[in-house]
C-alpha cells in the first residue's frame, strides 16, 4: 500500500506528551468527548487559521482513557504553503492555544516514507504501581497504581521471562475484528526504585489492545503470590482469556518513547507494518 505525501503537501512529525487524566483516550469520538487528537487538531486549525478545514493527526499508539504519554509521535500532512508561511510560529503558537494537560514538543518535516504509525519498529511503555500499605504519595496518585498486597519483583521477572519473543497475545487481548493478535514482546521486566515504586518496562513492536494492562494484571498476581511464576505462561499458550487475568487500571501506564529505524529504512518498514501477521512455523489454515 503506497503512503506518499500528495502533491502539494508536506509531512510534519509532531513530538508530544500529555496526561492523559482528562480525556477520553487518544482518538476522535462522536458526542463531543474530550480527546487528545481532538483538542490538537482544534488548536492547530485555530491558529493556523484554516477556517473549517481539519488536518487528520495519525498518531504511533492509540491510548486508552487515561493513559499517558511522555514520547508519544503522530504525523500531519499539511499544505506546503500553510507550512511555509506558519512553520517559525507553530510550536510557540500551539503552546499558547493547547490545555497545560497536553504538549506539543517539536515539530519537523518528517524524511521521506515515515509513517507515525506503520513505520515504528517498538513502543515502549512503563507501568508503575505501589505496594506500599500507606498507599501512594497524593503528588502521584494519577501516574501510579496502588496495590494493597506486598510484591515479590523477583517471581514477577521469573513469570516476565516466559512471555518475551513472538506469540499469538490473544490470552492477553481485547480481540478486535480482523486484526491479528501476534506480537513480539521484546521486553518486559519490573524494577523497584528506592521510592519503592515498580516499575514495569513494556516493548514490543506493537501491541494489541489492553494488552499491557493486561499482562501486568497477571504479574501482579504472581508478585502477591495468588498465581505461581508459571501461570502467566499457560495463560498465554491456552490463547483464550482467562477470567483470573485482570485489566489493570489505566492510570499506572504511560507511552515512553517509540523507536523508528534510519530513514533509508522507514518505507520498507512502513510497508512491513502493513501486512497481516502469522506466527513462523504456523500453517496455512
Amino acid at each position: 500500500m503506497s503512503d506518499e505525501v500528495q502533491p502539494g503537501f508536506v509531512r510534519v512529525r509532531l513530538d508530544l506528551s500529555y496526561d492523559g487524566s482528562g480525556f477520553h483516550g487518544w482518538a476522535k469520538q462522536a458526542g463531543g468527548k474530550r480527546t487528545v487528537q481532538g483538542e490538537i487538531e482544534d488548536a492547530l486549525r485555530t491558529v493556523t487559521r484554516s477556517g473549517e478545514t481539519t488536518y487528520e493527526l495519525t498518531v504511533a499508539g492509540r491510548t486508552d482513557a487515561g493513559v499517558h504519554a511522555r514520547g508519544q509521535v503522530a504525523h500531519v500532512d499539511l499544505p506546503e504553503e500553510l507550512w511555509a508561511e506558519h512553520r517559525e510560529k507553530l510550536l510557540k503558537r500551539l503552546a499558547g492555544r493547547l490545555s497545560k494537560d497536553v504538549r506539543v514538543w517539536r515539530l519537523t518535516e518528517a524524511p521521506a516514507g515515515f509513517n507515525a504509525r506503520f513505520s515504528a519498529v517498538w513502543r515502549r511503555y512503563a507501568y508503575r504501581v505501589t505496594d506500599n500499605p500507606g498507599g501512594v504519595d497524593p503528588l502521584l496518585r494519577g501516574h501510579v497504581l496502588w496495590h494493597d498486597w506486598p510484591l515479590d519483583v523477583d517471581a514477577m521477572n521469573e513469570a516476565a521471562r516466559r512471555l518475551l519473543g513472538e506469540h499469538d497475545f490473544a490470552a492477553y487481548c481485547k480481540r478486535r475484528e480482523g486484526a491479528t493478535t501476534i506480537r513480539t514482546l521484546q521486553e518486559l521486566s519490573l524494577v523497584r526504585g528506592d521510592d519503592g515504586i515498580i516499575t514495569a518496562t513494556v516493548r514490543a513492536d506493537a501491541f494489541c489492545h489492553n494488552m499491557v494492562r493486561s499482562l501486568i494484571g497477571a504479574l501482579l498476581f504472581v508478585g502477591d503470590g495468588h498465581r505461581g511464576a508459571d501461570w502467566p505462561g499457560k495463560v498465554l499458550a491456552a490463547g483464550v482469556r482467562d477470567s483470573a487475568v485482570h485489566v489493570v487500571r489505566p492510570h499506572g501506564l504511560t507511552l515512553e518513547e517509540v523507536g523508528y529505524p534510519a530513514d533509508e529504512l522507514l518505507a520498507a518498514r512502513n510497508k512491513e507494518a502493513r501486512n497481516k501477521r502469522s506466527l513462523r512455523g504456523a500453517g496455512c489454515c
